[in-house]
């Protein structure tokens, strides 16, 4: 049996693979889906001995299968977004405390004591649906601050700014979390010289404007904050966990989360150190899920295990789709 404890207090790469292991070996025993992806590909779970040899479950499963790994009902079922006409990724959550203790955790070990900051959210096209994991994390974030300050703003750049702007002056530590192009919008109305708020951008133009390469896109916002390092979330509807960015796109992952890049022509094997790929999450908080997910993003890792995010595979140019004939 695997317990939180043990996934939440991983302290060396040897003990991740040891439990990564285990939850393989369970997930493969309790999850239909997950099985019959890895007997598809023929894999024997007795002879998967290191994190290579395990199967990655395309993370578009979720938008066909309930990925579940126990009998239990959902407690909380988290949605993607998405456009009229696309299907979303559905996540059924059977035990909401392992998703609360891995962002909880997973904030404190990059950002220190939450109640050290005021939060605030700009997250309009995730606040305007239901669903959104990262509207569950940052509401309880927001709460856990346990600043009358803390709180979400949806259209109402005028309030924010004037928040913004008295909360830096007074010195007060304040964390922005938004949508990249609500960021964007925010800056075109007033720029900021802020000496004491973190501005970390969640990711995505949800169509509302047109995509940026990183580079750009924080040299944008650099200017308009008056920061010198944009911060960034990387999460998932079908994940558990997120890794962080403290600036310049180098994301790091908690203890319990860890990534591997794919060859992009050949979904079984995998890339050097600083070669891009498709990204392959393995996150061991989502046990009751599938913690292997092959996600349809593009990246690199570095030989530290930091991990940078380049982009996402064209719908066209997804390769292994044979492997989703269940």
């Amino acid at each position: 049996m695997i317990t939180a404890s043990d996934i939440f207090t991983i302290s060396s790469q040897k003990q991740f693979e040891k439990i990564a292991l285990k939850v393989f070996r369970f997930q493969h025993e309790n999850n239909k889906v997950y099985r019959d992806f890895c007997d598809f590909l023929k894999v024997n779970p007795q002879q998967v001995k290191s994190l290579q040899q395990i199967p990655f479950l395309p993370i578009q499963f979720f938008k066909s299968h309930d990925v579940v790994s126990n009998n239990e009902p959902a407690q909380v079922t988290f949605t993607s977004s998405g456009t009229t006409g696309i299907i979303t990724s559905r996540h059924l959550v059977t035990d909401v405390t392992l998703y609360e203790e891995s962002y909880r955790k997973g904030f404190s070990q990059f950002y220190g004591n939450i109640e050290d900051y005021v939060v605030l959210a700009l997250l309009p096209s995730y606040l305007e649906r239901g669903g959104s994991s990262l509207i569950y994390m940052v509401e309880d974030l927001i709460k856990l601050s346990n600043q009358p300050e803390s709180g979400f703003y949806l259209h109402n750049h005028g309030e924010l700014t004037q928040k913004l702007i008295e909360l830096d002056n007074a010195g007060q530590n304040v964390i922005l979390i938004g949508v990249t192009y609500a960021l964007l919008d925010l800056i075109e109305k007033q720029s900021f010289n802020l000496q004491n708020t973190i501005i970390m951008e969640t990711g995505g133009m949800k169509g509302k404007r047109k995509e940026m390469i990183r580079e750009e896109l924080h040299e944008q916002l650099c200017k308009g904050f008056g920061v010198s390092s944009i911060h960034s979330e990387y999460g998932m509807t079908e994940l558990l966990a997120q890794a962080y960015s403290l600036g310049d796109g180098v994301f790091e992952c908690p203890s319990w989360m860890n990534i591997l890049v794919r060859d992009p022509e050949d979904a079984l094997t995998y890339v050097k150190d600083g070669k891009t790929g498709g990204i392959n999450v393995i996150d061991l908080a989502n046990i009751n899920s599938c913690s292997f997910i092959a996600t349809q993003d593009l990246g690199k890792k570095n030989p530290n295990n930091s991990f940078e995010v380049l982009g996402r595979f064209d719908n066209s140019d997804i390769r292994g789709c044979n492997l989703m004939v269940l």
